[in-house]
């Protein structure tokens, strides 16, 4: 196994519905978010991935769908006012949006389409909401 490495960075706003602390209001993070792409052989230039692939799948998708915009649960009970105040920068997700579902929707529900017809996987992927805090999901 050999893996290939990028991360990328976005601002986007959200909030965790149920959280006792200060998570449960609306704020947002300057995130940086890494992808770990594997594959059991490089291929005829020696490489898992471009590393400019990366760039053109996954985080062209981050900038394109997520970057400077507000992350909200498709649950949450202020959806549909926040959906009134600002329609086009309201990103719907199936589920609460913590670093932790974050990392997994990439890995499990983004990635293979963006990655397929590739012969990598992206093995994981760790979402940090600051210096200090992140999470990551791996298969």
């Amino acid at each position: 196994m050999i893996t290939a490495e990028r991360y990328h960075d976005i601002s986007m706003g959200h909030r965790v519905v149920g959280h006792q602390h200060k998570c449960k209001h609306l704020h947002g993070h300057n995130y940086r978010i890494h992808f770990c792409c594997i594959s059991d052989e490089t291929d005829e230039l020696g490489m898992v991935i471009d590393f400019g692939t990366i760039k053109s799948t996954l985080c062209a998708y981050l900038e394109r769908e997520w970057d400077h915009k507000f992350m909200i649960w498709q649950e949450d009970p202020l959806l549909e006012q926040l959906q009134a105040i600002v329609p086009q920068d309201i990103v719907i997700v199936p589920f609460n949006p913590t670093a932790e579902n974050m990392a997994r929707y990439l890995v499990e529900d983004i990635a293979p389409s963006l990655l397929q017809g590739s012969r990598v996987t992206l093995h994981s992927c760790r979402v940090e909401e600051t210096a200090k805090c992140s999470a990551t999901y791996s298969l």
